[in-house]
């Protein structure tokens, strides 16, 4: 215990077990989602989806109320950012869309986020879509025990800025995840000066890069939630919840524990959480 913050919630094997059982219920109902996205389909149908699927596995939403948030999922739309309301818009061939959502099962919490194209897209923003998603397995991997927090950032940025001319949105990131969808430590999708916090096993992070085509600024709509690039710049958003172990990283909020992805960046993944 000693020298670690006291704000870092550590999860114990156990707590793991319940940390895996919610992550789950996230992956399950993105897929559900992702299968409904199509030209007319609507952000408030997906809400809808969400709403129901959560209800039949005795889950509950952790956006739903968060802040006086009105919806169970962020339905993000070309050059909205991040925490975009569903509304009845309908989605066009060509568009983006990024769906942020997540679940608490017997008070814990997941959380995940994908970006997804409707239909055809225009090559730059399919590479918008694999490079944000790449950077997200680029610092996913750089979460070894030891390792310090802003090696996350780090590798994220590496990835991006190797990939092309994108934006890094800077206002945003992930976090602790844990017993409250948002917990100390904040994680930075840029290399920092502060090297952060020692990753030690049991520490679960929500990991949530940000770019986009243009500039990295944003503004927020007088909706108090709405973010959008100040430029009309096209940005993608992905997300995981991650778990550290002895064994590597455990994706929570991926089906197989993140072990095909990892394996293919050469990183040691367990199979199971411990137990």
């Amino acid at each position: 215990m000693r020298g670690r913050s006291p704000a870092l919630e550590i999860k114990s094997p156990s707590d793991l077990g319940g940390m895996r059982a919610a992550g789950l219920v996230v992956a399950e109902i993105h897929a559900v989602m992702r299968e409904a996205v199509r030209p007319g389909a609507t952000g408030r149908e997906l809400d809808a989806i969400a709403r129901r699927e959560l209800a039949a596995r005795g889950a509950t939403s952790n956006f739903l109320g968060y802040h006086g948030f009105p919806a169970t999922v962020c339905v993000s739309v070309n050059d909205v950012v991040v925490h975009g309301i569903p509304d009845d818009t309908p989605f066009q061939e060509g568009d983006i869309v990024s769906l942020d959502f997540g679940a608490v099962v017997d008070g814990w919490h997941g959380d995940a986020a994908v970006t997804i194209p409707v239909g055809e897209v225009s090559e730059s923003v399919a590479r918008l879509l694999v490079d944000c998603e790449d950077a997200l397995w680029a610092g996913i991997a750089a979460m070894r025990a030891g390792a310090r927090l802003r090696e996350i950032g780090t590798a994220v940025e590496q990835l991006v800025r190797s990939r092309g001319e994108y934006g890094i949105v800077e206002e945003y990131g992930g976090h602790g995840i844990g017993t409250a969808m948002h917990q100390d430590p904040h994680v930075m999708n840029y290399r920092t000066r502060q090297r952060g916090p020692k990753l030690e096993p049991g520490l679960c992070l929500a990991v949530e890069p940000m770019i986009t085509l243009g500039q990295p600024q944003t503004y927020t709509l007088s909706d108090r939630w709405t973010v959008k690039s100040t430029d009309g710049a096209w940005a993608a958003h992905f997300e995981h919840s991650i778990a550290v172990t002895d064994g590597g990283p455990f994706v929570l909020t991926a089906p197989d524990g993140g072990a095909a992805r990892l394996s293919e960046l050469g990183v040691p993944n367990p199979v199971t959480l411990p137990r």
